[in-house]
């Protein structure tokens, strides 16, 4: 059962589903941790800015681990990382400071996270398959499906047990990342490249006019998810003022369902669709979503515009690596780590920046959100450019 590539890329996706978990469990656990720690808006904001500058050092020095020690020992190690940040959060913020503890998990958790980042999307592209772009798609929509599961099981558990009792979900969640080095011990891993093929330099990469447009994708991509799924539940329960409850099942729950959607509808119908112009759909719809989410005076417009957001969103992150791995099929892991920096980077910048603007606005989120309205703008821009590109040259080197 372990001998074959299935089971290397079930594995891929439960990468993703820990990824998911690293990055929306302590969402969920904002407005609990600023009410029970006494925790600003502010410090809550720079976790997640932590949580993702420590993901951009991880892809930074990500792809030269993987050639260095393995593929094998990187991603398992991914995953003790994940679990033990996942534990820690558990006990630190009882053993140390809550903050301080708070703080050390989120980084332990964010090593782990960053090494999936890098590593997962090359070797699901490494496996053998037909319909890469549509492989590419299907992972990634792993994350929305592992993103729907923490918040409506981490929901489901708050009811049964009480907000009290994140504590102990924490260490359940880390089941997950335990279970699935253990597979990834295991499974086959492929090469991305031939036997021979040292693949693209970074020289050759930063040269590249298509390479340098896909990083300003993944930034927008990272920025324009990220934005409204790390403040949804805040900004659905203290923006719209709705309960807790329904604010993580409308709010990041049905935001992860759209986005899981437009992922797995381009995984079976990308074949059909031209993927540049399905992309400039998307951030059109994007610019809409956010506009509705920000600017509408009524709090179901509002909420129906965040949860759009996702269907909008869905495409950039997977639809860009397609891209890049098709216009650069030398790219190799320093392509896929370089993006991956490019979209967290993103990841740290948007939610970061929301978050910035809500505090200066006196706590009102529209208006973070409303600044987050430039990220699919920018979207928008660079997929329109690749559609009207008149030098659509194929060759890795221009």
């Amino acid at each position: 059962m372990l001998k074959t590539y299935k089971t290397t890329m079930r594995a891929c996706f439960t990468g993703y589903i820990v990824q998911a978990i690293i990055n929306n469990f302590a969402p969920l656990l904002f407005v609990t941790w600023n009410m029970d720690f006494d925790i600003p808006v502010a410090k809550i904001t720079l976790l997640i800015t932590l949580n993702f500058l420590t993901q951009l050092a991880v892809d930074v020095f990500g792809a030269a681990f993987a050639d260095r020690l393995g593929y094998r020992l990187c991603i398992v190690l991914a995953h003790v990382f994940s679990a033990s940040g996942l534990i820690l959060m558990g006990f630190l913020p009882f053993a140390l400071s809550p903050y301080a503890g708070i703080l050390i998990s989120v980084i332990v958790c964010a090593v782990g996270s960053g090494l999936i980042e890098v590593l997962v999307s090359p070797i699901m592209e490494g496996c053998p398959n037909e319909n890469k772009a549509g492989a590419m798609s299907l992972l990634h929509s792993f994350y929305c499906w592992g993103q729907m599961g923490v918040v409506l099981l981490s929901t489901l558990f708050f009811i049964a047990f009480g907000r009290d009792s994140w504590r102990t979900l924490s260490l359940l969640w880390a089941a997950i990342p335990l279970f699935n080095l253990f597979v990834f011990s295991k499974a086959p891993l492929p090469s991305l490249l031939p036997e021979g093929d040292r693949g693209m330099t970074f020289r050759e990469l930063f040269k590249n006019r298509y390479f340098i447009l896909f990083c300003v994708m993944m930034v927008s991509a990272g920025a324009g998810e990220l934005s409204v799924s790390q403040w949804a539940s805040a900004f659905a329960e203290k923006g719209l003022l709705i309960s807790k409850t329904a604010g993580d099942l409308l709010g990041p729950m049905l935001f992860s369902l759209l986005m899981g959607f437009a992922r797995v509808f381009f995984g079976k119908k990308g074949a059909k669709i031209k993927l540049e112009k399905f992309m400039t759909g998307s951030a059109a719809l994007c610019v809409v979503s956010y506009l509705m989410a920000s600017l509408s005076p009524w709090p179901v417009l509002s909420l129906l515009g965040s949860a759009l957001t996702g269907l909008g969103v869905g495409i950039m992150w997977p639809g860009t690596f397609s891209l890049a791995s098709k216009k650069l099929p030398r790219g190799s892991t320093k392509m896929f780590a370089l993006l991956a920096l490019a979209g967290d980077l993103g990841c740290s910048a948007g939610p970061t920046a929301v978050g910035f603007i809500t505090d200066l606005s006196a706590g009102d989120m529209k208006k973070g959100i409303l600044f987050g309205t430039l990220f699919p703008v920018v979207m928008l821009l660079s997929a329109l450019r690749l559609i009207y590109n008149k030098n659509d040259a194929s060759s890795e080197i221009s």
